[in-house]
């Protein structure tokens, strides 16, 4: 590196963003994820050792799967590079393959990769890198938002460990903070800030587990805040809300409230009353819920608390949960809404739910009985020795392609599990058996 170039990079270093300058350098400096790198943890030991081999970070925005990669670049003795999937090509890869060639030729010295966003690369590109993996030429640390099982290559996922990194809790998050305030050397403690109490779990509490959000609050804060008579720039509820662009709402996503909006919103949706249910939608949303949270309770209540009645909720809660990962927020509430408001104006049945305990309580309750003969398979030789598959009545063959046998074990023949309802979709399942049956 000459002196432009060390310069250049230490400029960058000065004026690079809050977050950017508080990521850790050494293990201990690290917050949260202490289930990979808690200091008995197979993460912590290799990273300390030295003895890494390919790995893949899996995890949301601002969980710290840069800064481990950072951690283990001030760590290892291997020659570390990184690359970002989204702007490099294989010209950039070959450039890195050869590089890691020669250094090892020169100097026994392997070579980390980095791939940020490595879901981002094709196929052909993934499999590029595949045989320099198996031979040892390079180590690869991956990262990426996606899961890796469905975006990351087959043969690297094989040779590669999966750690999967969760969102930081809220108190691992006021630590970020109060470090970002408070911190002379990498914070904002030169500017001497201080954050007052309520501001501090706000932003905590908005964060959702980003670490990056709430840090970018604080600079901007720390930045656009003008001196109060005690000479200090005191970061209030009110400076922090107007940083996020958020109301302080009353929503502990730990806490009661979090637990008691949910729970109206639910049993809102389950009552027909779709003002509410988009009320409590809206009350979600403006507090930084998980937007794959919300999602998860409109389907449950669209197959639970709908059911039968109408099985095409399920389908709108369905497509609604995969749209918002396409379209994203803003717009991604109003595909929630027109779920929320869909599954709330259904007809309701818990028949299928209904259907489903009874029959996990006579599978818990009852010796496993024998599927009956006619019913076993009988798609292989010798079957029809056993008596299998014998005397089957194939209903496509009768009218109204039904005829009635036994499909009940024996001594349950006659249990009944599904009980249609009086709503929706549900009538014509009752007019359906009634005209089958009678016929």
């Amino acid at each position: 590196m000459d002196l432009f170039e060390y310069m250049k990079q230490t400029n960058l270093e000065k004026e690079a963003p809050l977050a950017a300058r508080l990521r850790p350098t050494t293990l201990d400096e690290v917050v949260g994820q202490s289930h990979i790198i808690g200091k008995d943890k197979l993460l912590y030991r290799a990273i300390k050792a030295d003895k890494l081999s390919s790995i893949i970070f899996y995890g949301p925005p601002g969980t710290g799967k840069t800064t481990l990669a950072k951690v283990i670049a001030n760590t290892t003795s291997a020659e570390f590079t990184q690359i970002n999937a989204t702007i490099a090509g294989k010209k950039d890869m070959e450039e890195v393959i050869q590089k890691a060639k020669d250094t090892m030729a020169m100097y026994g010295k392997r070579t980390i990769l980095f791939i940020d966003e490595i879901h981002r690369f094709n196929k052909s590109q993934q499999d590029y890198l595949l045989p320099f993996v198996e031979d040892g030429t390079i180590i690869l640390i991956g990262a990426t938002t996606e899961n890796p099982y469905f975006e990351v290559n087959g043969a690297l996922i094989s040779r590669s460990v999966i750690f999967e990194l969760k969102p930081l809790d809220k108190e691992d998050i006021k630590q970020l903070i109060h470090r970002a305030v408070y911190d002379k050397e990498k914070g904002m403690g030169a500017f001497d800030a201080v954050i007052d109490e309520d501001a501090l779990e706000f932003l905590a509490d908005l964060s959702g587990g980003d670490a990056r959000h709430a840090l970018n609050a604080i600079e901007l804060g720390v930045m656009t805040t003008d001196r109060s008579e005690d000479g200090k720039i005191h970061i209030t509820l009110e400076v922090a809300q107007q940083c996020v662009q958020k109301r302080a709402l009353k929503y502990d996503k730990s806490g009661d409230n979090h637990y008691d909006t949910i729970s109206a919103f639910i049993k809102s949706m389950r009552g027909s009353d779709p003002d509410a249910a988009v009320y409590y939608l809206s009350r979600m949303l403006y507090a930084g819920e998980s937007v794959d949270f919300i999602s998860r309770r409109i389907l449950i209540c669209a197959a639970e608390d709908v059911g039968m009645a109408n099985p095409q909720a399920l389908v709108v809660a369905n497509a609604a949960a995969q749209a918002v990962h396409q379209v994203g927020m803003p717009e991604a509430q109003i595909i929630l809404s027109e779920a929320v408001i869909y599954v709330a104006s259904s007809p309701k049945s818990n028949s299928a739910c209904n259907a489903i305990f009874a029959a996990n309580e006579v599978v818990r309750s009852t010796v496993t009985a024998k599927v009956p003969a006619h019913l076993q398979d009988a798609h292989y030789k010798g079957s029809a020795k056993l008596g299998h598959g014998i005397g089957y009545k194939y209903a496509h063959d009768y009218p109204n392609h039904y005829v009635k046998q036994q499909y009940l074990p024996d001594g349950l023949e006659d249990s009944r599990f599904y009980e249609p309802g009086d709503l929706g979709y549900e009538v014509e399942v009752k007019n359906y058996f009634k005209k089958i049956k009678e016929d």
